[in-house]
């Protein structure tokens, strides 16, 4: 009978507890200062990761969501307007658009990066389409090259939905400085991860950036003069303390992440049932998530969990068939890539506090379920 460990999907405690005298400094300094809204620690982050990104703003709000969301309100489309996106993704990237009276139509995935088919993308654009929004999913860069031409040939906005991909790169440039703007999730799981909810918006444009933050901060001109009907989506000093703390690694982590998918690639090579992430040309991938891919995924799965291993799926329903979009009318069948993914991908234990031993355990319990196999 097997050994049951326990090996998370992600070590929350174990990176709060190797950086804790760091965040204990940091919250010491926020309790001296009191400034828990706006507070110094915001500014610092917001120009610290604008020049990460190599962008030349950054906006802190309140979440991922948010951040795409006024993205698409501060850019001005209209009712009836379409933007493009990826339909394998978590709900946010598309829910954004039904308070702005937008029209989302999704694209299928190239089955070999998992992010947009940019063949698919160039025959969906209409008259109606005003942007393209891109996936970096799991942690890989869409064809930024290809997507930037083309919205400069149909004179579309090109977004970023960066949420999975902090310290990307394609071809040497980071993700969150290749179109008008990018939208950033700090989930604490993400690998720029903060305590609880943050987001960031990175941009070049300083009048969008400018719309951006005072539609975030209630459409203030001033403490009491409101130009426009705002929202309130600021990112607060203390999850900004902790984003600054963690900037620094950053760039540590990610090595860390593709060691060890380079680890499980050597190690899972020789298994004909399991494909495995691949790499696309001219990209840099920070595997926030690592995903393999097999027709007895939900097998494997219960087999990982039950030896307290915990895979997971991400994501098991895309965007066109959930119950939320069934009134734009997709049917099964629409994209055959992005539903095989659906239907068969797994995500094993990844960060950057994951040990070799664990590393090597997720491979031993991987190997042992398909040789159990008939």
């Amino acid at each position: 009978m097997a050994v049951k460990t326990s090996i998370p999907l992600v070590n929350l405690q174990r990176q709060a507890q190797t950086y804790r005298d760091a965040f204990q400094a940091s919250f010491t300094d926020l309790l001296d200062r009191a400034d828990f809204i706006g507070g110094a620690a915001v500014t610092q982050f917001e120009q610290a990761f604008a020049q990460y990104c190599g962008a030349q703003h950054c906006v802190g709000v309140g979440n991922g969501t948010d951040a795409l969301y006024l993205i698409f309100r501060a850019l001005g489309l209209q009712p009836g307007d379409e933007v493009i996106t990826c339909t394998m993704s978590f709900i946010a990237t598309a829910e954004i658009f039904a308070p702005l009276g937008v029209k989302v139509v999704f694209a299928d995935i190239d089955p070999l990066t998992y992010t947009l088919d940019v063949a698919q993308v160039a025959r969906l654009i209409t008259d109606k389409t005003k942007a393209l929004l891109p996936v970096h999913l799991y942690g890989q860069p869409a064809d930024l090259a290809a997507l930037q031409q083309l919205a400069h040939q149909h004179g579309l906005f090109l977004i970023e939905d960066a949420a999975q991909a902090h310290g990307a790169e394609f071809a040497g440039q980071r993700i969150g400085s290749w179109g008008q703007a990018a939208a950033f999730s700090f989930y604490p799981g993400k690998n720029l991860g903060a305590f609880g909810d943050g987001g960031g918006i990175t941009t070049n444009d300083a009048d969008l950036a400018h719309k951006i933050r005072m539609l975030a901060n209630h459409g203030r001109l001033s403490k009491y003069e409101h130009a426009v009907e705002g929202v309130n989506s600021r990112l607060d000093t203390v999850q900004a303390s902790v984003l600054l703390t963690k900037l620094g690694h950053l760039d540590a982590w990610n090595a860390r992440r593709n060691e060890i998918a380079a680890f499980y690639n050597a190690a899972l090579s020789d298994l004909p049932d399991l494909t495995l992430p691949r790499v696309g040309a001219n990209r840099t991938h920070v595997y926030h998530l690592y995903v393999v891919q097999t027709a007895q995924r939900d097998a494997l799965l219960q087999f990982l969990n039950a030896r307290g291993i915990q895979a997971a799926i991400h994501y098991p329903i895309p965007l066109h068939l959930q119950p939320a979009f069934a009134h734009l009318g997709y049917q099964a069948g629409a994209f055959p890539n992005a539903e095989t993914l659906s239907q068969q991908c797994l995500s094993l234990p990844i960060c950057p506090e994951l040990r070799m031993a664990e590393a090597e355990a997720v491979v031993q319990a991987v190997k042992a379920f398909f040789e159990s196999r008939p």
